[in-house]
């Protein structure tokens, strides 16, 4: 099977429709077709930038530039996590955190994959490391991301309930309990929405990237299948990571609320 190979002609001519859009915001004056514009042009920038580089890492074969390529997601990940929380932990666990449970459920869940699954030749091979990363990153990224805001946002605003818990007596994990199995539901959700409409309300990126490709419909759906399992594992193990940890870092050996480790405010 061949697939239909587009030219800039095309891409130009499907761009065209964002007109859509800033004419919306311009009849309507919503304001939006300046930030309209700039997001179109970074997405141009940066997909040709990425396909560059993927073609650079996919004719090299490198460890060293596929472990660079790796760090560097797992970085813009950790950042994107933090960066649009209302109340981020002070000093480098701000950062930190994020990134450190999203490397380790990423670490676990990628060894796995390629080890039993996969079992690409060499094993660190980008053509599959590299893509199958970046689906799973990403919507680990997006769990972890909603799992701080709501744990930290549960506790701040239930101070006063699970300070009285305290004066009883209860433990900080007992107390802080309720919020932690609420933000642990609210985080994984997504992910479950998502695998239970998949095939049904919407055709996922990749199965139908590797159909337009010319791949054999049965063989895509069980790359995407694996993927989704993938991406289900990964959130779970980032979104509790994230969770407790949070939990553990507002509070103290003597069972104390320290929401004074928080600072208000995005980077934004």
């Amino acid at each position: 099977m061949n697939y239909v190979t587009l030219d800039y002609t095309d891409l130009a001519l499907a761009a065209s429709l964002l007109l859509i859009n800033g004419g919306i915001s311009v009849v309507l004056s919503l304001g939006l077709a300046r930030s309209l514009a700039i997001s179109a042009v970074r997405m141009v920038v940066q997909l040709l930038l990425i396909g560059l580089i993927l073609d650079f890492l996919l004719a090299s074969v490198s460890p060293f530039w596929t472990g660079l390529a790796v760090l560097v997601m797992l970085g813009f990940a950790g950042y994107e996590a933090m960066a649009r929380q209302d109340r981020r932990l002070k000093g480098f666990w701000a950062y930190g955190l994020g990134t450190g449970v999203m490397t380790l459920a990423a670490l676990l869940v990628m060894s796995f994959a390629l080890i039993t699954q996969v079992a690409a030749d060499p094993w660190y091979h980008p053509q599959y490391l590299l893509p199958m990363l970046g689906m799973v990153l990403g919507n680990c990224m997006t769990g972890v991301a909603l799992a701080i805001r709501s744990i930290t946002s549960a506790l701040a605003d239930s101070r006063s309930a699970v300070e009285a818990q305290l004066t009883l007596g209860r433990t900080f994990r007992l107390s802080a309990l309720p919020m932690v199995r609420s933000a642990l539901k609210t985080a994984m959700t997504p992910t479950i929405n998502s695998m239970a409409a998949t095939g049904l309300v919407s055709l996922p990126g990749m199965m139908t990237g590797q159909i337009l490709a010319g791949i054999d419909p049965v063989e895509a759906v069980k790359y995407q299948l694996l993927v989704m399992f993938l991406i289900a594992g990964a959130t779970a193990i980032g979104v509790t990571g994230a969770v407790f940890a949070i939990s553990r870092r507002l509070s103290d050996n003597r069972h104390r609320l320290r929401l004074d480790r928080l600072t208000d405010g995005s980077v934004y």
